[in-house]
């Protein structure tokens, strides 16, 4: 099974990179954008052939490593 997570940090929280991607934007023209938030997706190939296994054993993933959870949020997608 597949599992994709995406990681973004939470609202309220500064996001320094977007920002320089949004001023980078601005430069080259590219002008209307408001608010750039920048995550990370990272994709998981799981032995796990249930949907709620996978699910407890990528959310356990995600509160030890993957977020941060006291700055981020994260999204699970099964496929």
């Amino acid at each position: 099974m597949k599992a994709t997570v995406t990681v973004m940090l939470k609202n309220g929280v500064l996001d320094p990179q977007g920002e320089a991607v949004r001023r980078a934007l601005g430069s080259l023209g590219f002008e209307g954008v408001n608010g750039v938030r920048q995550g990370k997706v990272i994709e998981l190939d799981l032995a796990a052939s249930d949907r709620p296994t996978a699910e407890t054993e990528v959310r356990a993933m995600c509160e030890k490593l993957l977020a941060n959870t006291v700055i981020e949020s994260y999204r699970i997608e099964l496929a």
